[in-house]
């Protein structure tokens, strides 16, 4: 592989700049918000990098996964099925110990955690292992049976071993190469290889979040390129495989790599603002009698509830009776916390009200 980097400085430079601007911000909030920035982005992370493939999981279970595992307070902790441990617990050691070595062995952990059944689906592959190509080639491919579009083809399982041992001497190696060059790099190359059966592409993703740790020399998180690619997903298999049955020169992928994470940065001042907003709510109230079902409820529509809230989604968040849900629904509208719709009967829902000091 060659790179110019000469056109990338400027893009390079942007991006650093961002970098240490996004930290600058985080580390003035104060140690409990700046957690929960950490949780949201782990959080979001985590379900962008299934949801690239096609794969959707709980968002609550992978909340509460990564605040079970980080030591944080989110209130009641809703059970995780294993597919969500084991993506959060890839992410999680790919951020967390971002700087010890990657190894063979700690890939293999990774994509065992991914598979536990030894299943894609319904098929059997190989998990925690090299692939072998005992079926077939490994090709990505799209479109009908005998009308296969095939957008890449990867290197043969018997040079896997020699493969990837120069990409993890390489990846481990300290290099005049720029850290996020580095990442952009061992994303390209690492998904190039396609050592497993499946989920080269989420490992891949994880082992870029990875090199990104290493150049902020920081394993807290504030920014996900997960999700910037699941908003760019065409353009990003786009480059990906123009790339790779170009030639040698991948230029243009580290130029839309730079792109797509100076955009991931950009993206995380929403994240920023919805931390404030929700710090500056509970300082507004600080006075008035809460209790633990209301705290609950009040921080799920702080992170975005979907649709209004009613006595029965209430009850079913608190784990409570309907009865009990309509009278702290009733207190927190006497209180101008929560605001009634127009709606009446079963089917009236409340929402936050604008308490914010005047």
């Amino acid at each position: 592989m060659r790179c110019d980097k000469e056109p990338l400085a400027q893009s390079l430079a942007g991006v650093r700049y961002r970098q240490g601007r996004m930290i600058g911000h985080m580390e003035a909030l104060g140690f409990e918000l700046r957690q929960e920035a950490v949780l949201r982005t782990l959080a979001e992370d985590v379900l962008k990098i299934t949801e690239i493939e096609g794969e959707k999981l709980d968002a609550d279970q992978v909340r509460s996964s990564i605040a079970r595992r980080l030591g944080i307070d989110i209130g009641a902790l809703k059970s995780a099925d294993r597919a969500v441990e084991g993506v959060v617990e890839m992410m999680l050691d790919a951020t967390r110990h971002y700087d010890r070595p990657l190894t063979a062995e700690r890939l293999f952990g990774w994509h065992a955690s991914l598979f536990p059944t030894d299943r894609s689906g319904l098929i059997k592959i190989r998990a925690g292992a090299w692939r072998d190509d005992r079926g077939a080639p490994m090709r990505v491919v799209s479109g009908p049976i005998g009308r296969e579009h095939v957008h890449f083809e990867a290197p043969p399982a018997a040079r896997l071993g020699r493969e990837m041992r120069r990409f993890l001497g390489w990846f481990n190696r300290p290099a005049a190469l720029d850290p996020v060059l580095k990442a952009a790099e061992a994303h390209l190359w690492f998904v190039t290889i396609h050592p497993f059966d499946d989920g080269n592409g989420r490992i891949g993703r994880a082992i870029a979040d990875m090199a990104l740790a290493r150049s902020e020399n920081s394993p807290q998180r504030f920014y996900s390129m997960s999700a910037q690619i699941q908003q760019e997903r065409a353009a990003y298999y786009n480059i990906l495989e123009r790339t790779q049955k170009a030639n040698l020169d991948i230029t243009p992928w580290m130029d839309w790599f730079l792109g797509c994470l100076g955009r991931a940065i950009d993206g995380a001042q929403t994240t920023l603002a919805a931390i404030l907003a929700k710090a500056r709510f509970w300082q507004s109230i600080a006075g008035i009698a809460i209790n633990d079902r209301q705290r609950l409820v009040l921080n799920r529509l702080l992170d975005g509830f979907e649709g209004k809230l009613t006595t029965s989604k209430y009850a079913k968040l608190a784990k409570c009776s309907q009865d009990t849900a309509l009278r702290d629904i009733l207190a927190l509208v006497e209180r101008g916390i929560l605001i009634r719709g127009s709606e009446r009967g079963r089917s009236t829902g409340y929402s936050l009200a604008d308490v914010s000091p005047a």
